[in-house]
């Protein structure tokens, strides 16, 4: 009879020793879904967002971009390329694809480091993709608006 109760007792402490730690995985998961934040202003025109897709728990697709009002995107304005380009050394097209990719390799878990002439877009891309991925781990696929 003793050794009854002791194989009960042991179960049930086993039990609750692993129930704890499968809760704290789940609230890290990333949960199925498209998950989208932008900013909540426009900056010198453009209103920035990041749009992750999750599959099986990994972000598996990112897009950073701007849009103005019209719904133009910034990575495809030639003109602002131009511009940009030779002053900043960089432009939308390429620092969009460096930090969407940067996202997709990291799996949105690691820093990723500022591409030179685009550090403000760096800081408002940090602040997008922290709150699309607590969205995702949420499981909220409502667009998320921020500050930046």
């Amino acid at each position: 009879m003793k050794r009854k109760w002791r194989l009960i007792f042991a179960v049930l402490i086993c039990s609750l020793m692993i129930f704890p730690l499968a809760s704290c995985k789940n609230s890290n998961t990333l949960q199925d879904g498209y998950y989208t934040a932008k900013t909540q202003d426009y900056s010198h025109g453009w209103k920035e967002f990041v749009t992750i897709m999750v599959q099986d728990g990994e972000i598996v697709a990112a897009e950073y971009n701007a849009e103005n009002a019209s719904g133009f995107i910034k990575s495809w304005d030639n003109a602002y390329m131009r511009n940009m380009l030779p002053v900043a050394g960089t432009y939308p097209n390429e620092y969009t694809r460096y930090y969407s990719s940067q996202l997709l390799d990291t799996k949105g878990t690691v820093q990723i480091q500022a591409l030179a002439g685009a550090t403000q877009s760096y800081n408002r891309f940090q602040k997008l993709t922290a709150a699309v991925v607590e969205q995702a781990k949420k499981g909220d696929s409502t667009t998320i608006i921020i500050d930046a």
